[in-house]
Parts: structure tokens; C-alpha cells; sequence
């Protein structure tokens, strides 16, 4: 082009990047917050930061909208697509983390298959749990993706009242029988705790939302929102805490409220964050959070753990320990973003190798 322009008398003008076909920045943005948030919690570990941002809520969300979008083609092709984006990327990490817990001392048993298709939580030693505990997200998921397709002929039979319903699971463990005590038994708790979210996102791409009143929506939203909110608090006893992540029944409901009024708004106000696109920076930077998603969310405790033993070297510099608040978890939270940026760098191209994309060291 620029040979082409310096023969001519009319400046050549560049066309604007389109945005990536089938990208909606407003889900976009609201998978980037769910990250930082699950960042911040596992730096801080704020107990309200759940209250303020439920991101597995709005995660599990926003993946039942793309994954109703995604069964408009057929099952098994979806079905193959989804696993071939998430196994390789996770196969990739676990080689890591197995290899340091075996020369830790842990001699795995026959559940070291779980490795290979986490349908139930993979074994590890206590050395590396801190790494390998992020897992029950994946697992569900996994799970989610495999039942989706009857889930959705289910959901469109009856729509309203299955949505509802998404809700009861979680209150028959809760209440009346809280499962088997094993891998089988935890997958069944974390699946009735998000039912509601991931079916939400079906609500959102069949478009019962826009159809329903919106003072029913508030009324059922704020009504979920005060019961997991007074579930948290009045039980906080029987926790030890009102973090909603050691509080499935109040984590459901409070998600359930949560991520219905922000599927609900972008229904109703058409949100689409397009005015992003004039923040290059920020945009590119959402762009990047959602396209190593799973990179972020995988490597993202190990390089808070790394952060540790990297922060305890900046002791020995003097310049470091008189300027540098080295004692600060905030400091931690830098550096751990630092790692972060590093680890997408070096791994995230796995994604694209799983997307049959060209790899590349930022998308």
C-alpha cells in the first residue's frame, strides 16, 4: 500500500479494524472483571467481594449464552469444539503442576485420569493444592458443556418455568440431602449452585428476557439478591464467614439476582459498549483478558504464589527495602499481574493452537 500511495494523488486512507466477528464488548468486559475479581479475591481473600462482583456467577452466565448461540450448529460439533478449546490448554498447565507435586512426593493413584478429563476434581498433594484447587471451575464447565444440549431442549419446552426451577437442586442439597461425601458429590453441589446462571444465559440468547415485565424481573432479582444476601450473613455462624464462596445456597441466590439484572439490562437497554472502541488501550486490553481466558484463569495462582519467593529477593536490594513497600499485599498484587502478563506471554499460545488459530504472543 505504501508503494502504491507515493504514485498517486489521493492519500490512501486506512479502514478501520472491524471488530471481531460475533464479539459483544459488553460480555467482553464483564468476563475481563470476573478475571481481575478472581485475581483480587485470591490475593486479598476480601470476603465481600463476592457481594460486590459474583464472577463465577457472571462467568457461568455468559458461557450459557455463547454455548445457546453455539448449539444453533450441531451438537457434536459443538461439543467437540468446546473440548478441544479447553483440554489442550489445561493439559499444558497440569504437565507443570503434576511434575512439581511428583517431585514433591506425591504418588498419584488411578484418579490421576481426572488429569486427563477433569469429569471429577484431579488428585494432588497438599504442596501444590493452591495451584490445582482453581480446578472445580474447569470441571464444572466441562460438565455444563457435555449436558447443554439436552439442558436446552429442556429449557425452550418450558422456558420461564425451568429457569425457575434451575434454582431448586441447590435447595434440595442444602436442605433436604447434601449427596455423597466424594468427587461425585462436589461436582453435583458446584452444578446446583450455577444451574440457574448457565440456563440464564439461555434465557439471554432466546430472548425470554426481553419478553418478561421488567417490574417482574426486578421483584424476582431483588428477591433472589435479599435471600442470598441474608442466607450469607444470618448463617455466617455455621461458615465462619459471609463470603459466599464457602456458602453455596447464598452464592446461588445471590448470583441468580446478580447476573439476571445485568443479562436483563443489556436486553433492555441494547448495552453494547460499543464506545469501547475508542479507548484503544482498554479495548485491546479487554480483547486480550478474553482471549487468553483460560491462560488468566489457569497459570494466575501460580504466579501469585511465585510472587512470594520473588518479593522475598527484593529484601536483600537496599534501594528496594527502603523505597519499595515490599510488606504490601498490594505490592504482591503488582508483581502478580506482572507474572501474569509474563505466563500469557509465554503460554497463552496454546490457546490459539486449541482454537486452530496461529499462535501468536498477544492476539
Amino acid at each position: 500500500m505504501g508503494a502504491h500511495s507515493r504514485t498517486t494523488a489521493v492519500p490512501a486512507v486506512r479502514p478501520a479494524r472491524p471488530a471481531p466477528a460475533g464479539r459483544d464488548r459488553y460480555f467482553d468486559t464483564l468476563r475481563a472483571l470476573a478475571l481481575i475479581r478472581v485475581v483480587t479475591y485470591h490475593t486479598f481473600g476480601w470476603a465481600w467481594c463476592g457481594l460486590v462482583f459474583p464472577s463465577m456467577g457472571v462467568m457461568f452466565g455468559l458461557a450459557g449464552t455463547l454455548m445457546a448461540k453455539s448449539l444453533e450448529r450441531p451438537a457434536v460439533k459443538v461439543l467437540k469444539s468446546r473440548l478441544r478449546r479447553l483440554l489442550p490448554p489445561f493439559w499444558f498447565w497440569g504437565f507443570f503442576v503434576v511434575l512439581a507435586m511428583l517431585i514433591h512426593d506425591w504418588m498419584p493413584g488411578w484418579q490421576i485420569v481426572y488429569w486427563i478429563v477433569p469429569l471429577g476434581d484431579p488428585p494432588g498433594n497438599a504442596w501444590g493444592e493452591q495451584a490445582w484447587e482453581i480446578l472445580w471451575y474447569l470441571r464444572t464447565y466441562l460438565w455444563f458443556v457435555l449436558l447443554s444440549p439436552a439442558l436446552l431442549w429442556i429449557f425452550r419446552k418450558a422456558p420461564v418455568p425451568v429457569l425457575l426451577l434451575s434454582l431448586a437442586p441447590v435447595l434440595v442439597l442444602n436442605f433436604l440431602w447434601s449427596g455423597p461425601d466424594n468427587r461425585f458429590g462436589s461436582a453435583l453441589w458446584d452444578l446446583s449452585t450455577y444451574l440457574f446462571c448457565w440456563i440464564l444465559g439461555f434465557a439471554h440468547r432466546e430472548g425470554v428476557l426481553q419478553r418478561m415485565r421488567p417490574v417482574l424481573v426486578w421483584v424476582l432479582s431483588g428477591a433472589a439478591l435479599g435471600y442470598g444476601a441474608w442466607y450469607a450473613f444470618a448463617h455466617q455462624a455455621d461458615f465462619g464467614t459471609y463470603d459466599l464462596d464457602e456458602n453455596p445456597l447464598a452464592q446461588a441466590f445471590w448470583s441468580a439476582g446478580f447476573v439476571t439484572l445485568l443479562m436483563w439490562a443489556k436486553a433492555a437497554f441494547r448495552i453494547d459498549f460499543a464506545w469501547l472502541t475508542r479507548l484503544r488501550g482498554l479495548d485491546r486490553t479487554v480483547a486480550v483478558f478474553n482471549a487468553r481466558a483460560v491462560t488468566i484463569y489457569l497459570w494466575h495462582e501460580i504466579a501469585l504464589v511465585l510472587a512470594v519467593p520473588l518479593i522475598d529477593r527484593f529484601w536483600d536490594v537496599p534501594a528496594f527495602e527502603a523505597y519499595l513497600p515490599l510488606d504490601s499485599q498490594w505490592f504482591m498484587f503488582g508483581i502478580g499481574w506482572i507474572l501474569i502478563a509474563v505466563l500469557v506471554l509465554l503460554c497463552g499460545w496454546v490457546e490459539d493452537v486449541a482454537a486452530r488459530r496461529k499462535p501468536r504472543l498477544l492476539p
